[in-house]
């Protein structure tokens, strides 16, 4: 039996605003998930939006009073970040992830958001005819609304059949036309949670080479592929990154995940030095500077958007860092909470009929972490995120993400505890009620 009514939960909509359930975004399932909480009482086993369920690192917090006590709240930071978090940045790189990017090219933004934001923007106005973005998907849906926002258009496939040997051809396919400024992908991934092997990023890196297109690569969730020891500054293994096979990069470091550190909206893009210096006609015609791509992005695109990075929160992020590559937070540990979650919300969800629809990375089994994919037989994703929200359990269908799999994506960051059980009674109800 059903916890929430079609009645009540088509009030949820109407009240929320939201048309179509089956295809509902992030924060309309999150607003229809509110309104049937509050309006019951009932609680929901909310896997629908994907922020941190851990308490922001304290080392980050007292950092940032320090620097308020010092004044710092009285000036304008500058453009390009404070020193002290460029020169943790250039450190952390080269600890974790073994690439040299200097400091200079190392650029706070108000979160990983606002700086795919603004690489979207510089990218595709470095040379004129490269003017589309290709995402490899299933990716984060902000980031093509994004190019809605500012008009450009994109590219995308699936990459669920295209794993290993056969990425190659497919993605020459996409590239050939010779008009793709940039490549995005998130690793680990959003929402699948598929890890991108050396060999992949091999070829993405050389063949964002040949074509000259930036690969803007997000690493919200820095460091936690558990399934590998991570995490060690200065030590292998080190992160995977097509860093290690193109110069036409950006990285995408974000606080929000791997330090809790959300609510503050603190990231860094670190640019490729050979990218950070190159000149583009392009970018001097449009702008009347240098047209130099990091002075121009720093300068004429992410200071029109934020005029510079919240002062305190940036020697926050800072210490954080700094700490970490001495060994004093270990952030994976602190993490890993969420692998825990991953096991056990899977194993219940299989044990009552779903499967994991993302399951395989080339070599091995997907590992559990901040989310992962399911799927249930006979419903389609949208069917299956609108079902499973009458029984008290929110989620986003995958094709709201560039998927082309029938499922849904679960966030385990919300999950608590006492839910576990909850989940258990729900989902054996669900799955009596959805007898093939």
């Amino acid at each position: 039996m059903k916890i929430f009514s079609e009645q009540l939960v088509n009030e949820a909509c109407a009240q929320s605003h939201v048309a179509n359930l089956s295809h509902a975004t992030i924060g309309e399932t999150l607003l229809v998930a509110q309104y049937l909480e509050q309006k019951t009482g009932i609680p929901f086993v909310r896997m629908d939006q994907g922020s941190p369920g851990l308490p922001a690192n304290h080392y980050g917090i007292e950092a940032e009073k320090r620097a308020l006590d010092r004044g710092v709240g009285s000036q304008y930071p500058p453009a390009a970040g404070v020193r002290e978090l460029k020169e943790a940045a250039h450190e952390f790189v080269k600890a974790f992830v073994n690439v040299d990017v200097s400091a200079r090219s190392c650029v706070p933004t108000t979160g990983s958001v606002a700086g795919s934001f603004g690489a979207f923007i510089a990218t595709t106005q470095r040379i004129p005819g490269k003017d589309k973005v290709l995402f490899i998907d299933p990716g984060f849906p902000i980031q093509k609304s994004q190019l809605r926002v500012l008009g450009i258009k994109w590219k995308e496939f699936d990459i669920y059949p295209y794993r290993g040997e056969k990425l190659k051809a497919k993605l020459e396919d996409e590239l050939k036309d010779g008009d793709v400024a940039a490549i995005v992908y998130s690793n680990p991934n959003n929402p699948a949670w598929i890890c991108l092997e050396e060999p992949e990023l091999q070829v993405i890196g050389e063949l964002a080479t040949k074509y000259d297109a930036v690969v803007l690569e997000d690493l919200a969730y820095f460091c936690m592929d558990y399934r590998r020891d991570l995490g060690h500054p200065y030590r292998p293994p080190y992160v995977p990154t097509v860093a290690r096979y193109t110069e036409n990069y950006v990285l995408m470091l974000s606080s929000s995940k791997i330090f809790s550190y959300a609510g503050q909206r603190m990231a860094l893009v670190c640019i490729s030095d050979a990218l950070f210096d190159k000149h583009y006609p392009a970018l001097q015609q449009r702008y009347h500077d240098a047209g130099v791509f990091g002075s121009t992005f720093i300068a004429e695109i992410l200071y029109m958007m934020t005029s510079g990075c919240t002062a305190s929160t940036q020697y926050g992020y800072a210490e954080m860092l700094r700490l970490s590559c001495e060994g004093k937070i270990n952030f994976v540990e602190d993490t890993r909470e969420y692998e825990r979650r991953a096991n056990k919300m899977k194993e219940i969800f299989c044990r009552h009929g779903f499967r994991v629809v993302y399951d395989r990375d080339v070599t091995r089994e997907v590992g559990d972490g901040f989310f992962f994919t399911l799927g249930y037989p006979g419903l389609t994703g949208g069917q299956l995120a609108k079902e499973l929200m009458y029984y008290g359990v929110s989620s986003i269908s995958l094709d709201t993400t560039g998927s082309r799999q029938e499922g849904v994506r679960a966030c385990t960051s919300r999950m608590r505890d006492e839910l576990y059980t909850v989940l258990d009674d729900r989902m054996r109800q669900f799955h009596d009620d959805h007898q093939l």
